[in-house]
């Protein structure tokens, strides 16, 4: 049982917002998943864990594939909409396209896509498994596409912007840096 401590210091995280889209039973549905990972880049894997009992997972079960929009600094509503609502009793895709939010259908997978999302990959399911409360897939990305809007980042519960780059240091500093690790070198 996870005590206040571990849940406090599981909260110091920092993550991207996946928009994971899919289609199968429930229908076409799109949910937000922090939990979003590039886990290979040769080949290209994408893992997402999702919460074993919702509608996105029942809807990748039966169709072995999934859509991973990283969601842009613009689409704020987007996530919210699709990480407070079941797609068991929403269709979040035509609520969505009447707030503004477009999408498109896919090239490679039958689930529609986000436009204006900062990346998109069309996956197909290679592994499953439950890990505690979440199901994790692992997808080959069959298609990917970017744009030049910026990310959206989650943290405390709460969508950030990118805001400053945190430069390396100094030449000088690395130059000091490398004679330490030059005479600690095993």
């Amino acid at each position: 049982m996870l005590n206040d401590q571990t849940i406090n210091a599981g909260k110091k995280f920092v993550t991207n917002v996946g928009l994971i889209t899919s289609n199968g039973p429930i229908g076409q549905n799109i949910m937000s998943a922090e939990w979003t990972h590039r886990i290979s880049s040769d080949p290209f894997l994408i893992a997402i864990c999702l919460n074993a009992g919702n509608a996105t997972n029942e809807n990748i079960l039966n169709s072995n594939e999934f859509g991973v929009n990283l969601a842009s600094e613009s689409q704020g509503f987007i996530c919210s909409i699709s990480g407070n609502y079941t797609g068991k009793e929403i269709d979040k895709i035509k609520a969505l396209e009447k707030l503004g939010a477009e999408f498109y259908k896919a090239e490679n997978i039958d689930a529609p896509m986000l436009k204006n999302a900062t990346a998109t990959f069309e996956c197909k399911v290679i592994e499953h498994k439950k890990y505690g409360s979440h199901m994790m897939y692992i997808g080959c990305v069959v298609k990917a596409t970017y744009s030049d809007e910026n990310p959206i980042v989650y943290h405390s519960k709460k969508f950030w912007k990118i805001s400053e780059n945190i430069p390396k240091p100094n030449p000088k500093k690395l130059e000091e840096m490398e004679d330490i690790i030059e005479k600690h070198r095993k």
